[in-house]
């Protein structure tokens, strides 16, 4: 038995490190541990603030799900202070969410997650031609585009003007590039891998260079994709919002105003390009790669997702009333709130739990653990739900080792800066597949009887992979390779959403309604001396919550549960490893001191753990840092 220690585990946000116990005769992970080793502490930071203020705080959590958790914020206090929102301001939130749901999964495969599967040095050996007729084969073979309804498809698309399909010049050309990289020694953004590994043979060499062209072509485009962002909120990453609906006002009339004719154009021509990237790019080429995995029997990483997932659903057609009275998820084009028991065993024998409004705020449905967390809550509770939840740090170190340089951590005690969030005492995967299992069993189990043509689209998706790859959609869903192909799947539909909901907005606006933010409430005075809200979304990570308590017209305790605290939290106080860690057991690894598989099953997770936290005074002096890498000094 070998301990096999990967930290920090690079291509993702954030600090996060793995341990894994792995039998070298049979390759089997025997047990896995998962770290997160930096403090957030962003509830701190949110205390006594102004409930108005801040969303623009905990937006800053992270720069890459960037958005989702001023989404959050905002619908948290909105349901606390009972605020709906107008039309255009719900359209625009939902135009601005799922055009970072495509942003998010096509930077997330190309950029930190292809490499996992393709290799540059693989694409050296290419026949350029060949790769070009390989490339119509696979548009030919794995496009799955048409599926959603007319009214809802890419009005203005780009393809094939600016996204040629590729031909042997081309890809001749970036060999030529490729190959200055690596004959110069200095591997840049291909760097930090294992190019040996024996899984970059299972891929012909015309798939490495089409992928490695691919990665290219998406890093010149991919800015293009979060435009409504700037447009609607004014920036990207952190754009702007307000308590009550958006800051951009609209008139078909002022060339100057923030949204007129001319930047509504703009995002339109934005999403349209965003449709084809996923269409004719992402899915074909996550399709593509996963068939030849699939085809070899490599379907293993599927981990909790067999055993368990949870999902919010969201995407609210129209303004809600509330989220903690259920109208939010009434409202929802994709209510896959919910959670999913046994979908490996098919999805007629899965067992489905609802997760309606009030159960986001029982403590008999959701709470955070802190057993293997450093973190201690009061009088020896282990338990808390999130609106009572509590940050206070208790940093212990590892098993061996010391403070400031581990060795092993230890798996009998704390282990991990991450509380182990639970859904009726039991660890839960998050993420596209979770939302796809559960949307899928409840539609293929009658419990939604009548979907959204949303909800049809995914059902379709699966069935028409499923048709692709050749297996039951529990085979290969509950792996590595069905985590990331759900992801493009779910590309596809947020496409979809950004297209539907910007039609919807369009013909609002020419309906002559041109209000985007509801005040009535936004003066402290007509609050309540006290409140609770919870705000929820799916998230490009999975499910991410956020609760808050408001007193006397101020933040008293906030607190996040976001997708990778469900994913990489440490073992549960009934010793169930969470989704990371179920992933790695569930995995085979052919080189101990290479485990590519297990960096293969993280990255399918799109991890985004928090950075370390700063304290400042009011003279912007620095109090204290805390530093909690082991590699940092």
């Amino acid at each position: 038995m070998k301990r096999v220690v990967v930290d920090p585990v690079t291509r993702i946000e954030g600090h996060l490190r793995v341990e894994v116990s792995v039998d070298e005769a049979t390759g089997q992970v025997q047990d896995a541990l998962s770290s997160g080793t930096a403090w957030r502490g962003i509830e701190l930071v949110a205390k006594d603030r102004d409930p108005r203020d801040v969303w623009a705080f905990v937006q800053r959590i992270c720069g890459v799900c960037t958005s989702t958790h001023a989404l959050a914020s905002l619908r948290s206090v909105e349901d606390a202070l009972g605020i709906q929102i107008p039309k255009n301001a719900n359209y625009i939130r939902n135009i601005m969410h799922s055009c970072l749901d495509v942003h998010d999964h096509i930077v997330h495969f190309y950029h930190l997650h292809a490499l996992d599967w393709v290799s540059p040095l693989e694409a050296l050996q290419a026949d350029p031609a060949k790769t070009a007729a390989l490339q119509e084969t696979v548009l030919k073979t794995y496009n799955i585009s048409g599926l959603e309804p007319a009214d809802v498809q890419s009005k203005t698309s780009a393809y094939p003007k600016e996204f040629p399909k590729g031909n042997a010049t081309y890809y001749a050309a970036v060999q030529a590039k490729i190959k200055k990289i690596v004959d110069s020694g200095q591997l840049g953004i291909f760097a930090a891998q294992w190019w040996d590994h024996p899984d970059y043979k299972l891929l012909p060499p015309e798939v490495h260079l089409m992928g490695i062209a691919h990665y290219l072509a998406v890093l010149d485009r991919q800015r293009d994709i979060v435009t409504p962002h700037v447009v609607f909120g004014g920036k990207n990453p952190h754009p702007h919002y307000i308590v009550g609906g958006m800051p951009c006002s609209i008139s078909m009339d002022d060339m100057n105003a923030p949204i007129n004719t001319a930047r509504l154009a703009v995002v339109d021509e934005s999403i349209s390009m965003a449709h084809d990237l996923v269409d004719y790019y992402y899915l074909p080429d996550v399709l593509a790669i996963g068939h030849m995995y699939v085809k070899a029997g490599m379907v293993d990483g599927g981990g909790l997702s067999k055993k368990r997932v949870l999902a919010y659903g969201g995407y609210p057609d129209e303004p809600y009333s509330g989220i903690s009275n259920g109208d939010y998820f009434k409202k929802a084009m994709v209510r896959a709130n919910g959670v999913v028991e046994n979908f490996e065993q098919g999805v007629d024998k899965a067992v489905f739990t609802n997760l309606e409004g009030k159960d986001l705020m029982d403590p008999q449905f959701l709470t955070e653990e802190v057993e293997h967390s450093w973190y201690n809550y009061p009088d020896g509770t282990k338990s808390l739900h999130p609106s009572e939840g509590i940050t206070k740090p208790n940093y212990t170190g590892p098993k061996t080792g010391t403070k400031e340089h581990w060795e092993f951590l230890d798996e009998t005690k704390k282990y991990s800066w991450i509380k182990s969030p639970t859904f009726q005492g039991k660890a839960c995967e998050v993420g596209p597949l979770a939302k796809y299992i559960v949307v899928y069993t409840k539609v293929k189990q009658g419990i939604i009887k009548n979907p959204t043509w949303a909800e049809a689209l995914m059902v379709k998706q699966v069935d028409a992979v499923s048709s692709v790859l050749g297996v039951p959609a529990h085979v290969w869903m509950c792996s590595t390779v069905g985590r990331t192909a759900c992801r493009a799947l779910d590309a596809q539909v947020a496409a979809s959403l950004s297209q539907y909901f910007f039609d919807k907005l369009v013909s609002n606006i020419k309906g002559g309604d041109t209000v985007v933010a509801n005040t009535e409430k936004f003066d402290p005075n007509t609050w309540p001396k006290e409140a609770k809200g919870v705000g929820v979304l799916d998230a490009p990570r999975g499910g991410l919550g956020h609760w808050c308590v408001i007193k006397d017209g101020k933040i008293d305790n906030y607190q996040c549960i976001v997708p990778t605290t469900w994913n990489a939290c440490p073992k549960t106080i009934a010793n169930e490893h969470g989704a990371y860690e179920s992933n790695m057991i569930d995995t085979k690894v052919k080189i101990a001191d290479k485990p590519l598989e297990i960096l293969k099953g993280i990255h399918s997770f799109d991890p985004c753990l928090a950075c370390s936290t700063h304290l400042y005074n009011k003279k912007g002096e620095e109090i204290v840092s805390v530093n909690t890498d082991a590699l940092c000094k």
